[in-house]
């Protein structure tokens, strides 16, 4: 079993530098499918998702080379337009792949996305922008079988989700025509995948805002792109440094992506400077509570960086509510957080955080990627040593956890004794 132990009730200080974005790199390598000859990106966080995702490319018969951080992807001559449930089960994500497979190959056969259980998260806006497209979509024994010729279109998405945008835009420069894609959402993700289809030789504008519009049949070629900094990593870096009582600056990061997780961490207690591509946080050695957070879309604050904020938050003086607007399941990690003496209040989609005085190590499980992540921000200030198993979790989005809270000064050390 793989365990990372924390002994904590010490300050971290120092610094860290933020590997890149997973939650870009993967419709980036998706994308590369559209490509009539050679990408290359550097800056791929290693992680089990972008594993998972280099194994979907080649089983659709791309050849995908990795050397350090740099991933190069030769998709001239794909054979293939089905992804193996194995494969699809690996991650919600992978989805996304649907809408290029069909594009490029003309058919697409997925089975339904695995990934993290965080409550129903249903595909049909993927499907329904497809079927506005001009794809015939039909489903059998849990098998999505998508065929058809796309044509530019109208698509109005009911929620600005993330995934569907995305599968929306790599259709979109497929088709033949313009589409018009309304109530987009915003991410900073968008606005990448933007610029390395345009890389390519695509059209897309409005990339961060609610409207994108896409120019479709276009030759698309080989392209090089650097993947971002990982936001919802600095994200817990930051948190991590508040609950600890410490001081320490992350450098590689766009401050602007974390302004409404400073801003709370600013009202906790923290003192923060923001510089071009780099934040520096000061904390407090107990924090206080701050006005309610709601996840919300781009800008709003993210659902990713909740849990990691509210275990920073456990350890303090006064209440914060927390209203979880995005998903029906990502209070998982509070029954864990409660084992280490947190004090947290569960009913439907608020939780009411009260601040104690200490946490106290404990045996945890990361029964999710982020929630895995606020259980490693609990336990640098606890008092104790914390264990924490379930890291296959972790590992999807955190590429060198131990290593990066090592270097921030956190007694850490992962145990590898067999495969979980």
């Amino acid at each position: 079993m793989s365990v990372i132990q924390i002994q904590g009730g010490r300050p971290l200080s120092g610094s860290v530098r933020i590997q890149g974005a997973k939650n870009s790199v993967l419709p980036l390598l998706a994308a590369t499918l559209l490509s009539r000859g050679t990408c290359v990106l550097r800056n791929c966080p290693k992680l089990t998702d972008v594993d998972h995702t280099i194994d979907i490319l080649r089983s659709l018969g791309c050849r995908v080379e990795r050397e350090g951080d740099v991933v190069t992807v030769d998709s001239s001559a794909p054979t293939g337009h089905t992804i193996s449930e194995p494969l699809m089960r690996e991650m919600r994500s992978s989805v996304v792949f649907l809408g290029p497979i069909l594009g490029r190959m003309g058919r697409a056969v997925i089975s339904y996305p695995g990934g993290c259980e965080l409550g129903p998260r249903p595909i049909d806006l993927h499907i329904s922008a497809l079927r506005t497209l001009g794809a015939s979509i039909t489903e059998r024994e849990g098998r999505l079988d998508c065929e058809g010729s796309l044509t530019g279109g109208e698509i109005v998405l009911s929620i600005p989700s993330v995934g569907a945008t995305e599968n929306a835009m790599l259709s979109a420069v497929c088709a033949q025509g313009d589409t018009i894609l309304h109530n987009a959402a915003r991410e900073p993700e968008i606005v990448e995948l933007q610029s390395f289809l345009n890389a390519m030789g695509a059209r897309v504008r409005g990339g961060g805002t609610s409207t994108v519009t896409i120019r479709g049949g276009l030759p698309l070629h080989g392209a090089e792109h650097t993947v971002g900094p990982d936001r919802i990593v600095a994200a817990t870096y930051l948190s991590a440094l508040a609950a600890s009582g410490g001081e320490g600056e992350l450098t590689g990061v766009d401050w602007r992506q974390l302004s409404t997780v400073t801003a709370v961490l600013s009202e906790a207690g923290c003192t923060i400077r923001s510089g071009a591509d780099q934040v520096w946080l000061s904390a407090p050695s107990r924090l206080r509570g701050a006005r309610p957070v709601r996840t919300a879309p781009y800008p709003g604050f993210p659902t990713d960086a909740q849990a990691v904020v509210m275990a920073a938050l456990c350890k303090g003086e006064g209440t914060t509510v927390f209203v979880e607007n995005m998903f029906s399941s990502r209070y998982r990690h509070v029954d864990e957080l409660v084992r280490m003496g947190a004090d947290i209040r569960v009913e439907g989609k608020v939780a009411v955080v009260c601040g104690v005085k200490a946490l106290h190590g404990a045996q945890v499980r990361a029964t999710d990627l982020r929630g895995g992540a606020a259980l490693a921000v609990a336990a640098v200030g606890a008092e104790g040593e914390t264990c924490i198993t379930g890291l296959r979790h972790i590992d999807r989005g955190y590429q060198s956890l131990c290593e990066d809270l090592s270097g921030l000064g956190a007694r850490i050390v992962r145990l590898d004794t067999s495969t979980e």
